[in-house]
């Protein structure tokens, strides 16, 4: 910017987007000073560098609104747990995967998480219940959500990620 512009020749281009052409440094640094504004490089790695007249604290001001506006309309992917047991009744599996299409249809991603409790027998049936119960939970999720991840096999709580399809 300005002064900082070691080139000895600079293609120029004014405030309005004109091609000014090519021309010495010192030169166009005369012609943004005479216009009240700031020679600022665009691209350096050209030959000769592209420079640009204009009002850099309004430029960087603009920047600085537009990155917020985009901040405040992103919307952040969330990641949505929802808890159920190895041995769930068919009615309260229907709450938790209407609680679930919910989250799905927001856009959030949903980890579904089934953790095995109590002695080793329970621990045993546990673990042959619960890929049949995710198996259930994907049919029945159907095609508004994919299949992100699985937990490692050997993990006590047992967990799947459903993605909303976009």
């Amino acid at each position: 910017m300005n002064n900082k512009i070691f080139a000895k020749s600079v293609q120029v281009i004014s405030a309005s987007g004109q091609n000014l052409g090519v021309m010495p440094t010192p030169q166009a640094l005369q012609m943004a000073m005479d216009e009240d504004m700031d020679l600022v490089e665009i691209n350096a790695a050209g030959v000769p560098p592209i420079v640009k007249i204009m009002d850099y604290g309004k430029f960087k001001y603009e920047q600085k609104k537009k990155a917020a506006e985009a901040r405040k309309n992103q919307k952040a992917n969330e990641l949505r747990e929802v808890w159920i047991k190895p041995f769930i009744e068919e009615n309260d599996l229907n709450i938790k995967l209407k609680k679930v299409l919910e989250f799905l249809a927001d856009g959030d991603k949903v980890k579904i998480s089934v953790m095995t409790r109590g002695s080793k027998k329970v621990l045993a049936r546990g673990r042959d219940a619960v890929p049949i119960l995710f198996e259930k939970v994907i049919a029945l999720i159907g095609d508004r959500g994919i299949l992100e991840s699985k937990s490692k096999p050997d993990e006590r709580t047992k967990s799947i990620i459903v993605a909303p399809v976009k």
